[in-house]
């Protein structure tokens, strides 16, 4: 009895420590759209204050890619974390992520724009130059998990036109926003997908880069960045993290709001705006789009099968685009 009141002892403090541990150091993940060496010095002064304003050790968490993030969520290795919105929709779905709020542009715009970008001196000049698919062309898509660099192209530009790119080009690359950049301003590959957050970075700190490029193609809006944490934080953390995150940078911030907006500026953001789970409808439509005209071309399907789960992912795709619609009205 003695053994087992002293074993329970001894759980009770493990588990109370653990929690204590827990809640004292958060990992911030950061999606890897540039080399860690350019975005580490963004994020540190950034990362610093949030410390400072709520007392937990906060650790970057950088990976190669942007599954590297959302498995480090999923296996608790990442509490809160930077993402795009297709990743962040994977967290969403698959790591026990939860939205809380959305970055908001330096300009003040409502989200920022997928772009396919060409050398300056290109004969390519418009989507269906693009879209001669000779296989003359080496073409970069982004990481598979980019909402501008992948999801958005694939489902605006190939999707739409019946296109696989792998049978389109003579090479198809996957690869971070400054990667492809400086790929198309060298002439290594002839076209890429980026967008125009990354495009503005590039003028900023690479302009002779930028001097190479051309813009092609322009998408619809896409929905500025969310920030997620993990659903199973307790619900204090969450009250502190959320409390820095939206008062940062604005007159409510117990900090020199000023210098804080420097900061954000480096980030390409102004103060961040409070958000939900619903942020993603609009992705989830695209997502949806993009593998119902997948399933339209495989011819390794039968047409019973096809017909089934086609009508499947139209229903789903018509419940989020009425959420969508009465989210709008």
């Amino acid at each position: 009895m003695n053994i087992l009141i002293k074993s329970a002892a001894v759980a009770a403090v493990t588990l109370l420590l653990s929690g204590t541990a827990y809640a004292e150091e958060i990992n911030f993940g950061i999606i890897s759209t540039e080399s860690q060496q350019n975005l580490k010095p963004k994020w540190e002064p950034f990362l610093a204050d949030m410390e400072k304003a709520t007392g937990y050790e906060i650790k970057p968490f950088f990976a190669s890619d942007y599954s590297g993030v959302i498995e480090g969520m999923r296996f608790d290795k990442v509490q809160l974390a930077w993402f795009g919105n297709k990743s962040a929709m994977e967290a969403v779905d698959r790591a026990g992520g939860e939205i809380f709020a959305q970055t908001v542009s330096v300009e003040g715009n409502p989200g920022y724009w997928s772009l396919i970008i060409a050398p300056k001196d290109s004969k390519l000049a418009s989507i269906d130059d693009l879209l001669k698919c000779d296989k003359s062309l080496n073409f970069g898509l982004g990481d598979v998990n980019s909402t501008s660099g992948y999801l958005v192209p694939t489902t605006f530009i190939f999707a739409a036109n019946k296109v696989d790119p792998k049978e389109c080009f003579k090479t198809v690359t996957n690869s971070n926003h400054e990667t492809n950049a400086m790929a198309v301003a060298n002439g290594q590959l002839d076209a890429a997908a980026n967008n125009t957050e990354n495009m503005a970075l590039i003028e900023k700190n690479q302009p002779k880069a930028f001097a190479n490029i051309k813009v092609i193609w322009k998408s619809p809006l896409i929905p500025s960045d969310p920030l997620v944490w993990r659903k199973d934080l307790p619900q204090d953390v969450k009250d502190k993290i959320s409390n820095f995150i939206l008062t940062y940078g604005t007159d409510k911030s117990s900090g020199d709001a000023a210098r804080e907006k420097q900061i954000l500026a480096e980030l390409q953001w102004a103060p961040f705006k409070d958000s939900n789970d619903e942020q993603l409808l609009p992705i989830r439509v695209m997502e949806l789009t993009k593998t119902i005209a997948k399933l339209e071309a495989d011819k390794n399907i039968s047409d019973a099968d096809r017909k089934v789960q086609i009508e499947k992912l139209e229903a789903e795709k018509t419940a989020y685009e009425q959420k969508l619609k009465s989210k709008q009205s």
